[in-house]
């Protein structure tokens, strides 16, 4: 059995774990350890089965055969240790980028059979992931088809896409209006989000859609944050996506939206 450790408070580890099963093991079902309050929705996780609770209660209790880590290789405070692992069960980690600089800290005795990297991360981030990996190799993620459901019209208008905190919603609808007013432009506005912000304004209208990636399309315009999710599924339309980077304990949003600018 597969288990995966994708310890976070977001959408972003469920999103990213549920591209990777889809795209590396056809969706064979999983137990997917998470402590989001999101990882209940059957919209992010498909088939596989959500679990809280310290990893190593989880791998005594399931015949784990493979354990996926997202992320953070060491967990998100260290609290992963390659002893914790029993033998037998081959380790992979899935990498995207960090603030490695401040990240390099907590890693300890982390260590993996297999790690494979998402997107592009710094030299020194990809020297120590090579350190305690048997092996590196690069993976493209392809996220599942499309849920067969009505989405609401969002053609023309244009996305505000996020899952942060009210306040992140808030500056990204300033945001948005902004850039808007630059083009000379009066579009709608659409939040798309699992939670409608009690200070969301009233012309801007909300929609809990998940996955959001199958609205892209249609829409004039997307403001996001620089999450990797977002990022990787705007590659397509890059031309039409206005970032605006959030700080992170660990993840380097800014590097991220550097990156896509430049592409």
């Amino acid at each position: 059995m597969i288990v995966c450790y994708a310890q976070g408070g977001g959408l972003g580890h469920l999103t990213r774990i549920r591209a990777y099963l889809h795209t590396v093991h056809g969706d064979a079902p999983a137990v997917v350890v998470s402590s989001s309050p999101f990882a209940g929705d059957a919209r992010l996780l498909g088939p596989h089965r959500a679990v809280a609770g310290p990893l190593p209660g989880v791998l005594a209790s399931v015949p784990a055969s493979l354990l996926v880590v997202d992320a953070f290789p060491a967990g998100v405070e260290g609290e992963l240790r390659a002893a914790d692992v029993p033998a037998g069960i081959r380790t992979v980690h899935l990498a995207r980028l960090l603030r490695w600089d401040s990240y390099r800290r907590v890693v300890g005795s982390a260590g993996f059979d297999q790690t494979l990297v998402l997107e592009e991360l710094s030299p020194d981030q990809l020297a120590g992931l090579s350190a305690i990996s048997g092996a590196v190799a690069r993976l493209d993620l392809v996220d599942p088809p499309a849920p067969a459901c009505a989405l609401p019209d969002v053609a023309g208008a244009w996305l505000i896409v996020h899952s942060g905190p009210p306040a992140e919603i808030d500056e990204l609808v300033s945001y948005a209006r902004e850039c808007a007013a630059l083009d000379g432009r009066r579009p709608r506005f659409v939040l798309v989000s699992p939670h409608r912000p009690a200070s969301l304004a009233p012309d801007v209208r909300h929609v809990d859609v998940q996955p959001a990636w199958p609205l892209f399309a249609g829409a004039e315009r997307v403001v996001s944050a620089a999450g990797f999710n977002v990022v990787r599924q705007m590659r397509p339309w890059r031309s039409k996506h206005l970032m605006l980077p959030f700080p992170r304990r660990w993840d380097d949003q800014f590097a991220r939206a550097a990156r896509a600018r430049r592409k």
